[in-house]
């Protein structure tokens, strides 16, 4: 069970005394806080909580991000200025090209390639837009769509943060690593992929208070807007498998698969060709930029002509995309099986969070597209799995570089190259290594728990709800008997801070 709060036990945990990599970082003005030092924030009556600085960085940081995208937001993308000032957003181009500038309704006038819980949002935003577009023609539609759909993506990021706050209260300062992210910057208002993160953290949430039904419910909505918040589902079934806690999974999985019925059938029944289109494309899209089946085609090509009869395998998937499809889902498939198998045999049951990290992510490295704006998939749950400032700056930073590399590439994909092909499949592969090596963290963390920095703050799992100190079911022991794999007790308060592992 959960430690009773108190004000020792809801003490804020401070990076520059337990994360190796900040508190290096702070050596540069003095170091961590004394023992004898207040906390600004501590005061009695202060404005300036913790909590309070986070949402006022990620507000900075959406504004910066608004900012950003600015010099594309009135739709006159002359000599690919959308490229050039790295501001391209589908916000702005689906607004035309999906149709919503004409007033057409999404599914019913134009199919829509976004699953229905998107292809609602965009029009109930698009289509107000229209109207007022159609009484005073003065107007930019396209501008004031996005700056719309700007703002209502921008609360939803600050409610996600403000669901982060509210799941580690004892350590705020780990919601810092997303409310000054980057990745952030450049790509919050790329698609309507926040809506999806939104939900899924409030269905996180959910399931962290032990509202089992209320989760589900944010799942499957989230599920109906993007595909991956359903994955969730997967780690809470083989948590719930070891800790005897199947009941409020299934009570989760059953609204989760209601719920995204009911958004889903009066589209799929009225308009069916319509609602098929998301999984059609899906189906029909060849290899895409960036991914690890992009890089393997590209280190073919270094040995092969590419011509029938001198293909490597990676040229061969390319011209065979149902056959793409299916590998690329079994390799899913085993990367899930495996993530299933690490949490029945770990030494202590896994944190919700580390799973679903470990779920997504193997997801993207296995698929067949991977979208600039999927990073912000990974950035929650990261934050939620492993708070470690060090290796998440790395992997952002390679992020980065592999988003000004896909603009590149874009601008020269009509005509002279901008960089050479291997400069943008070394930022690929960056990107991939640096996804990789925060998976083999957390795995590491899973196998060693007393390397947790959650565990060190929290006695065992704060999002897990029902899962939340409960024991292991009699044949999870038998089994790890079996395997031999013995015990790690709990990190304790008192583990000296200078053995926190770096980064």
């Amino acid at each position: 069970m959960s430690v009773p709060s108190s004000p020792e036990t809801d003490r804020p945990d401070l990076p520059a005394e337990s994360d190796g990599f900040v508190r290096g970082l702070s050596q540069a003005i003095g170091g961590p806080l004394g023992e004898h030092a207040v906390r600004p924030d501590a005061r009695p009556g202060r404005f300036w909580t913790v909590p309070r600085i986070i949402l006022a960085l990620l507000c900075m940081t959406l504004a910066l991000s608004w900012v950003q995208k600015s010099p594309c937001q009135d739709g006159d993308w002359q000599k690919n200025i959308q490229y050039t000032r790295f501001c391209y957003t589908d916000v702005l181009a689906l607004y035309y090209a999906e149709g919503l500038n004409e007033g057409k309704v999404p599914y019913k006038d134009h199919p829509v390639e976004y699953p229905v819980v998107t292809g609602y949002f965009m029009g109930a935003l698009g289509l107000p837009v229209h109207a007022l577009g159609e009484k005073y023609p003065q107007i930019n539609q396209g501008k004031w769509f996005y700056n719309a759909n700007a703002l209502v993506l921008s609360a939803l990021a600050v409610a996600s943060v403000a669901m982060i706050l509210a799941l580690r209260r004892r350590r705020p300062w780990d919601a810092a690593i997303f409310a000054l992210s980057p990745i952030v910057l450049v790509t919050a208002t790329v698609n309507w992929d926040f809506l999806a993160i939104g939900l899924a953290v409030f269905g996180m949430y959910a399931w962290a208070r032990r509202w089992p039904v209320l989760a589900g419910l944010l799942l499957g909505v989230g599920g109906a807007a993007k595909l991956w918040p359903l994955f969730i589902l997967g780690p809470l079934f083989v948590l719930g498998l070891r800790a005897k806690r199947l009941p409020q999974f299934w009570a989760a999985a059953v609204t989760a698969v209601v719920a995204w019925l009911v958004v889903n059938i009066p589209v799929a029944v009225l308009y069916r060709d319509s609602w098929n289109r998301f999984f059609e494309l899906n189906k029909e899209r060849p290899i895409d930029w960036g991914t690890s089946w992009y890089i393997g085609r590209f280190l073919d090509s270094k040995w092969n002509t590419g011509v029938v009869g001198d293909q490597g395998p990676f040229q061969w998937l390319s011209d065979h995309v149902p056959v793409l499809n299916n590998v690329s889902y079994g390799l899913t498939v085993l990367a899930c099986l495996g993530i299933a198998a690490l949490a029945l045999l770990a030494p202590r049951r896994p944190r919700v969070a580390q799973l679903a990290f470990l779920v997504v992510a193997a997801f993207l490295i296995f698929s067949k597209v991977w979208s600039q704006q999927y990073v912000l998939w990974l950035l929650p749950l990261i934050v939620l799995a492993r708070p470690r400032w060090g290796a998440i700056i790395a992997w952002s930073v390679a992020e980065i570089g592999y988003f000004t590399a896909f603009y590149a590439e874009l601008l020269g994909a009509g005509g002279k190259p901008v960089i050479p092909e291997g400069t943008f499949v070394l930022a690929s592969s960056l990107r991939l290594i640096t996804v990789a090596v925060l998976c083999g963290l957390v795995i590491r963390e899973i196998w060693r728990p007393e390397l947790d920095a959650v565990r060190r703050t929290y006695p065992d799992d704060p999002d897990g709800g029902v899962l939340d100190g409960a024991p292991d079911a009699s044949w999870v022991e038998s089994l790890r008997r079996r395997m031999r794999v013995a015990p790690r007790p709990a990190p304790t308060d008192e583990t000296p801070a200078e053995k926190a592992p770096v980064g």
